[in-house]
C-alpha cells in the first residue's frame, strides 16, 4: 500500500463543511441536506485512503456511527490502553444563514460554514492528527478509538449506540472499554470538565374548536396554556433560583422555547403545544427533576389535569467532574504547552462526553472554536485554533513519556 496522505487541517475541514450533515431536529424531512449518511460515506473512504479499517454502527434508518482504529504499542489484546477521540456529524438546520451554508469560505484567518466550529472543526483535528500519527506509528502510543458519531444535537442516540459496544465486551473494532475520552467540541482550547444535563418535553392544552364569531360556543386551548405559562415563570423564580448553584455549571434552568396552537385565525383553537427545556447541573436527576417540574404545575393549576406531558423528547446526561481529573490535567498541560492558557471549567450545555462518563471512561470535552460562533447565521471557526487543536491531538496520543499513556 503506498504511504498515507497526511491531511492538512484546514483543507480537511473545507471538505467536511461541504459536505451537507444536517440533523432533521424531529421534524418530517428527508433528501438532501438532511442526515449524515454523505459524510460518513466521505469519512470512510477518507480513513480507508489512511490505511485504517472502518466499521458502520447502525443507529437509525440511513444514520449510522463511523468507528475506526489504530493500534497501539502494545495493543490492547496485550495490555495496551485504549482512548476515545469522539466528533459527532450532525450539525443544526441552515435556515437564516446570511451565508453559503455548504461552500466554505476563508476570510481573514476564518473558515465559514455550517458545522465548521460546531463540530466539525474538531473532527478535523482529529483527522489531521490521527494521519500524522499512522504515519509515524511512535512506541508507546495508546491504542485510538477514533467515533464519528451521529443524532448529537438532538438525541445523543449516537453516544448511547457507541456505549453499546464495550457494555456487550465489545466489537473488532472496539476491543474493550476505552480507558478515557476526548469528545470535540468548540471549547476555545480550554477543557470542559463539567457540564449540565437537559431534559425535554412537550406539554398541551386542549380545548373545543368552534367558529370565532361565536367563540363563547367553544374552549379556547391558548387561553388555557396562559395559567401554565405563568406557572412556570413563578417556579423558575421561586423554586430553581433557591437551589444550589454547581460551582462550575451554575444554577440549573428552565425555558419555554417553542409555542403553538391554532389552525386559523377565525377559529378558537382545540389545542395548545408548547415545548420545555431544562438544564440540570451534576447531581440532579434528570427524570426526579422533570418530575418536579410536573408536580409544580398540577399543584399550581389546582390538580385539575387539565395540563398533558408527552414522554421525554431528549434526556441528555450531566457530565461531572469526579472521575477524569487525571486526563484533564494531561490535556490541559498540553494546551498550555502549545498554545499558552488553559482553564478546566464547566459549561451550561450538554455533550457525548456525558453518556461515555456513565458508561465508566474517564471522559473530557475540549476543542478549537467558541460556543459563541456555534449555531450562528455566520457560522466560522479561527484557523489558528484549528491548527493549535491538530498539533495538540497529537501530543495527546504520544508515548507514555510524552502524552496521555501516563495518565491512565
Amino acid at each position: 500500500m503506498p504511504n498515507p496522505p497526511l491531511l492538512d487541517p484546514v483543507e480537511t475541514l473545507a471538505q467536511l463543511v461541504a459536505v451537507p450533515s444536517v440533523n432533521p431536529m424531529g421534524r418530517s424531512v428527508s433528501g438532501p441536506p438532511f442526515g449524515e449518511d454523505r459524510l460518513t460515506d466521505h469519512l470512510e473512504e477518507l480513513l480507508g485512503r489512511l490505511g485504517l479499517r472502518t466499521e458502520r454502527q447502525p443507529v437509525a434508518p440511513g444514520r449510522e456511527n463511523l468507528l475506526a482504529r489504530l493500534d497501539g504499542d502494545p495493543p490492547p489484546d496485550r495490555g495496551g490502553r485504549v482512548v476515545l477521540l469522539d466528533a459527532h456529524q450532525d450539525t443544526v438546520p441552515v435556515e437564516g444563514m446570511s451565508i453559503e451554508p455548504f461552500v466554505p469560505e476563508i476570510r481573514h484567518g476564518r473558515l465559514y460554514g455550517r458545522g465548521s466550529c460546531d463540530t466539525k472543526g474538531g473532527m478535523a483535528a482529529i483527522l489531521a492528527a490521527l494521519s500524522r500519527l499512522v504515519a509515524e506509528r511512535p512506541s508507546g502510543m495508546p491504542t485510538l478509538l477514533v467515533s464519528c458519531t451521529v443524532n448529537e444535537e438532538y438525541g445523543f442516540t449516537g453516544a448511547e449506540a457507541l456505549t453499546s459496544l464495550w457494555e456487550s465486551h465489545g466489537t473488532t473494532i472496539v476491543p474493550c472499554r476505552p480507558h478515557a475520552a476526548v469528545v470535540a467540541e468548540p471549547t476555545g482550547l480550554d477543557v470542559v470538565v463539567a457540564h449540565k444535563g437537559v431534559v425535554r418535553w412537550r406539554c398541551h392544552t386542549t380545548g373545543r374548536a368552534c367558529h370565532s364569531a361565536r367563540p363563547a360556543d367553544g374552549v379556547n386551548a391558548i387561553y388555557r396554556m396562559a395559567p401554565v405559562l405563568a406557572a412556570i415563570e413563578r417556579y423558575c423564580r421561586q423554586e430553581l433560583d433557591q437551589r444550589p448553584v454547581h460551582p462550575l455549571c451554575g444554577p440549573p434552568t428552565l425555558s419555554v422555547g417553542t409555542i403553538c396552537g391554532g389552525t386559523s385565525v377565525n377559529t378558537v383553537p382545540d389545542r395548545c403545544t408548547i415545548e420545555i427545556d431544562h438544564r440540570l447541573p451534576p447531581g440532579q436527576s434528570p427524570d426526579a427533576s422533570r418530575q418536579q417540574v410536573i408536580d409544580s404545575l398540577d399543584q399550581a393549576l389546582g390538580g385539575s389535569g387539565s395540563l398533558q406531558h408527552d414522554p421525554l423528547s431528549m434526556r441528555g446526561l450531566a457530565l461531572a467532574d469526579e472521575a477524569n481529573g487525571v486526563v484533564a490535567e494531561t490535556l490541559a498541560a498540553l494546551v498550555r504547552a502549545t498554545a499558552g492558557e488553559c482553564r478546566r471549567v464547566g459549561v451550561p450545555y450538554a455533550t457525548n462526553a456525558a453518556f461515555y462518563a456513565a458508561a465508566g471512561v474517564p471522559s473530557v470535552v475540549f476543542g478549537p472554536g467558541h460556543l459563541d460562533q456555534a449555531h450562528t447565521k455566520d457560522e466560522w471557526l479561527p484557523l489558528d485554533q484549528l491548527r493549535q487543536a491538530t498539533e495538540i491531538f497529537y501530543r495527546f496520543c504520544l508515548a507514555p513519556e510524552k502524552g496521555v499513556s501516563r495518565a491512565l
